[in-house]
């Protein structure tokens, strides 16, 4: 099925997705284009799956644009990196309008180079008042240094006085991180291929979906945003089961099987696949392989 969102169920959408943008470098290398280009055609991927997820009523959409570690990055890609930063905030503020999206960082910003760190916060300021969604970019940010921080300014507010250790529980220490006020990801998401979580929202990620798809950055738009919500339940699948499969089994397949089907074959992947794809389409990142319940 090429559109899933007709199907998507708006009370199951996440308020908060949170995406890994993976693969840029690798895109740009495989059609023999310098690594920039690679980062450069990714901004388009921001735009369309910001739009896509306002559509479906996500509220936050959290995105890993540089992390720390990025700073080992050959000089020239960085400052290329930065310089786009600058471009790109400075070109879609009509648009962050426009389309009702609030700007917002977390992260170590004030390290960031000057001219960066300018129009980042003349974005937020120009987009503050918008409601409609909120994108929050994830900037020189590292889940370590980030609970880090935390635990010192508890450590120090203690110190001073101002509150006993024994008092600290995980509200405070939210409330201590920067990403503060803004809800957890229900969805995270890493394109690419990769399954790591890269120091990425650490505290914030304990109860999150977990979803990855071998899609590089620049390819993964509005058709991918939804297939991931479909993947991942928001259709209703794993709460109630395409035609009851999961609770009572198709035709008695779960508990009986079909003609000895699992039995014979020991294989019953094979029939989730097929009743999945039956009844909407095989997703291109589907990831239960036959043989492997």
């Amino acid at each position: 099925m090429s559109d899933l969102k007709p199907l998507i169920i708006p009370d199951k959408v996440p308020r908060h997705i949170a995406i890994i943008m993976d693969g840029n470098g690798r895109w740009a290398k495989q059609k023999g284009m310098p690594r920039v280009l690679g980062h450069r055609s990714g901004v388009k991927s921001v735009r369309e799956v910001t739009e896509a997820a306002a559509e479906i009523g996500v509220q936050y959409l959290t995105l890993y644009a540089f992390s720390t570690e990025n700073w080992s990055r050959p000089p020239a890609e960085v400052t290329a990196l930065m310089s786009l930063l600058v471009e790109t905030i400075k070109g879609e503020i009509r648009d962050l309008n426009k389309n009702g999206v609030r700007l917002t960082a977390i992260g170590d910003i004030e390290a960031l180079p000057k001219a960066s760190y300018k129009a980042l916060l003349d974005g937020i300021e120009k987009t503050k008042d918008n409601k409609r969604i909120t994108l929050v970019l994830a900037l020189n940010y590292s889940a370590k240094w980030e609970i880090l921080r935390a635990t010192r300014l508890l450590a120090e507010q203690a110190k001073n006085g101002l509150l006993q250790p024994a008092d600290i529980n995980e509200g405070m220490f939210e409330n201590a991180l920067s990403t503060r006020g803004i809800p957890d990801p229900e969805l995270l998401i890493r394109t690419s291929g990769e399954t790591r979580i890269s120091n990425f929202l650490l505290w914030q990620i304990a109860y999150a979906e977990l979803y990855f798809t071998p899609v590089f950055w620049p390819d993964f738009g509005r058709r991918e945003l939804h297939e991931a919500n479909w993947d991942i339940g928001i259709l209703g699948y794993w709460d109630i089961g395409i035609l009851g499969y999961w609770d009572i089994g198709i035709l008695g397949y779960w508990d009986i099987g079909i003609l000895g089907y699992f039995v014979v074959i020991n294989s019953p992947s094979i029939l989730y696949d097929y009743a999945r794809i039956y009844c909407f389409g095989r997703p291109r990142n589907l990831s239960i392989s036959h043989g492997n319940w």
